[in-house]
């Protein structure tokens, strides 16, 4: 393991981030309409944050540098020594990975902290004051959970409220493209890396060149920001609010600049357009790619994506049969009621079943007060989650499919043994190794997420909050970085109530969920450390 090398990547994240925060902050000092040249405390925290984070990031860059290369000696001793890059193995990359991540929330709730420390009209009880409160903003914010402790976002300046939802947007590609975007040079060790991220059969998940990967994908995901921001002008909404919620649209991360989410937005149409770039943004970026290329019939083939499409499909038709029979009426996450009619009831659970799968988190109603049918059917999508490839989290449609048709297999070997069937999906058969992958990763999922319960009701003995569906749902939301549960973490409800030893141990399972298990649990192996 390099450490010097790991130091230097991470050098390169802080002065990705401290630029960022910078050209943040300068946006709204230079911009009409806002404070103009005049600093006020949260352009102050923005640039203050940014500059200290460059700061600090060129100094890990200078103490690491000498490790970017490698020289290489001649095996015969004879002849001129060469220079090249340092190759990562998979030690330096899971480091370098799980660290990314943990530094990264590290500076995005700087400017939180620095502006509720700057400002003399913040309340002493506001939740920024803490630094807990801060990181597990900003750690929900990157991991696209949407897991918030705030009770009034509305309060937050203009300025942190786009940076809080601009950091959704960037850790949307997050393990997909950190590594390929911003360190070039990891070779092998990043399309592993990805494979991750993207598992199961799809050979055109990665290019000859994982350049080509990158470039591919982020265009595809710039594009279709600027396509969601212009749609949600067109139906009404703002251009501060169009640009922030399609930020946390595509990332599905489902931050808000309101306090009731997407309660009644300003159309039945900026619901629609949400919806559409929810359903897009759960879905495999390679089969939107073939899409865009007009290959319907190639996505049409995609199993997973039929599956995906289904859930959303049966889930919606599900929970709109179960509120059409349920007498009390909706009420909306902004504590308005509308009756439960046939329309009223598709709306609320088309956009919940779409929110809910793509792991985005956007709530229109209280699905807390809906009859336990429905919210069994949300919870059940919830651990599914959205395909692999996307920017969803969850288990993900591939692997769920992948473990039962496995179980279905061994199931008529037991009765029929001499029978040996290869189990296909979107034509390609999975080997014995993928299999073993994916059961692993869905049990291992299933272990945390039932160890999570259990850690959370015991670190919340003593709040009378903390139902056990409060637990559960607790874990299954960061873990699936879903962002809101059940009853204490409703959907109109917030995190700020958990003591700081449970927020700490949310962020970790926010950073597990979000970099799928294994990256994480690989450093608490003694032989990780060790190199044996």
């Amino acid at each position: 393991m390099n450490l010097r090398f790991v130091f230097a990547q991470w050098g390169k994240l802080g002065l990705l981030l401290g630029s960022l925060l910078t050209a943040v902050g300068l946006l709204f000092l230079l911009i009409p309409g806002e404070q103009g040249l005049i600093l006020d405390a949260a352009e102050l925290s923005l640039l203050g944050s940014g500059g200290g984070s460059m700061v600090v990031g060129l100094s890990a860059w200078l103490i690491g540098r000498s490790a970017v290369t490698m020289t290489v000696r001649p095996i015969s001793g004879v002849g001129q020594s060469l220079t090249r890059p340092y190759r990562m193995n998979r030690r330096d990359a899971a480091l370098v990975t799980t660290g990314a991540w943990v530094i990264g929330a590290a500076v995005a709730a700087s400017p939180f902290l620095m502006w509720a420390t700057l400002a003399a009209d913040v309340s002493p009880e506001h939740p920024f004051h803490s630094v807990i409160n801060c990181y597990f903003e900003a750690m929900s914010g990157l991991t696209t959970t949407g897991a918030t402790v705030l009770s009034d976002i509305e309060s937050l300046p203009r300025s942190l409220l786009l940076w809080r939802s601009l950091i959704q947007w960037l850790g949307g590609l997050g393990i997909l493209m950190l590594f390929v975007a911003i360190l070039p040079g990891l070779g092998a060790a990043a399309k592993k890396l990805f494979r991750i991220e993207s598992p199961g059969p799809d050979p055109e998940g990665v290019r000859p060149t994982i350049r080509q990967t990158a470039r591919r994908l982020w265009t595809l995901y710039a594009g279709l920001t600027v396509a969601e921001i212009v749609l949600l002008l067109a139906t009404g909404m703002g251009l501060f609010d169009a640009a922030n919620h399609t930020f946390t649209t595509l990332a599905t991360g489902g931050f808000s600049t309101r306090n009731a989410s997407i309660a009644r937005p300003e159309s039945l149409a900026t619901e629609i357009v949400l919806i559409v770039f929810m359903v897009l943004a759960g879905s495999n970026f390679t089969v939107l790619l073939a899409l865009l290329k007009g290959r319907w019939k190639a996505a049409m083939a995609n199993t997973e994506f039929r599956i995906y499409l289904f859930c959303l499909l049966g889930g919606t038709l599900f929970i709109t049969a179960a509120l059409i029979g349920h007498a009390e009426p909706l009420v909306l996450s902004n504590g308005a009621d509308v009756p439960a009619s046939a329309g009223e009831s598709l709306r609320a659970a088309a956009f919940t079943v779409v929110s809910q799968q793509t792991t985005t988190g956007y709530t229109t109603f209280d699905f807390d007060l809906w009859p336990f049918a429905a919210k069994a059917m949300i919870i059940a999508l919830m651990f599914i989650g959205g395909s692999a490839g996307s920017t969803a989290g969850g288990l993900k449609v591939v692997r769920v499919w992948i473990a039962l048709k496995v179980l279905w297999g061994q199931l008529e070997r037991f009765f029929r043994p001499n029978v040996i069937r290869p189990l296909k999906v979107s034509g390609h058969v999975i080997d014995h190794e993928q299999k073993l992958n994916v059961v692993t990763y869905v049990l291992g999922t299933l272990v945390l997420f039932a160890l999570g319960a259990v850690v959370i009701m015991a670190l919340e003995a003593e709040a009378s909050d903390c139902t056990f569906t409060t637990a559960a749902t607790t874990s299954l939301a960061t873990i699936s970085t879903v962002g809101p549960g059940l009853d204490g973490v409703g959907a109109i409800r917030n995190y700020g109530w958990f003591t700081d030893t449970t927020k700490i141990f949310l962020c970790f399972l926010m950073l597990v969920g979000r970099l799928e298990v294994f990256v994480i649990l690989v450093l608490f192996h003694p032989r990780f450390w060790r190199g044996g």
